[in-house]
């Protein structure tokens, strides 16, 4: 992405929602944007990580883990099939792991924090349902564009 949220958002105002979480940036990619994908899930990550298995031509994936940080949703094996798979980047309502790691990656990830405890893998949530976190409603479909200064959505 070369223009930035800020300016973005001068530009088109009333088109853009703006997420109002503070997310960290912890991916190797803080610029990234691309069509939105999502996945639901609470503390369980098996979901993510089999769309993260397939083509992601460019999107990124919002993953709204109810604002959890009692688990990490994605580690560095995880964002190694998003990078191998072409995905832009991740948005995680909800921790990560592997940080250091992650941060090398050419991958865009925006994520509350961090912690070493792995997920549970039974498979529960739900796949391109739209999803709300941040006074933001991220719809399939609909562009995400992320840098430094934060989250804007298509609306």
């Amino acid at each position: 992405m070369t223009i930035m949220t800020a300016d973005l958002y001068d530009e088109r105002g009333d088109d853009l929602a703006s997420v109002s979480v503070q997310f960290q940036s912890l991916g190797g990619q803080a610029r990234f944007s691309g069509p939105i994908r999502t996945v639901t899930c609470f503390e369980d990550n098996a979901r993510l990580k089999a769309l993260l298995s397939t083509p992601g031509a460019g999107a990124v994936l919002v993953i709204d883990g109810g604002g959890s940080l009692n688990s990490a949703l994605m580690g560095d094996m995880i964002a190694d099939l998003a990078v191998a798979n072409g995905w832009a980047g991740v948005v995680i309502n909800g921790a990560i792991r592997d940080r250091v790691a992650i941060s090398t990656m050419p991958l865009g990830v925006k994520a509350l924090g961090s912690n070493p405890r792995k997920s549970t893998k039974t498979g529960s949530g739900t796949t391109d349902d739209e999803v709300e976190f941040g006074g933001v409603r991220f719809i399939p479909g609909h562009t995400i564009f992320c840098d430094e200064d934060g989250i804007l959505v298509e609306r």
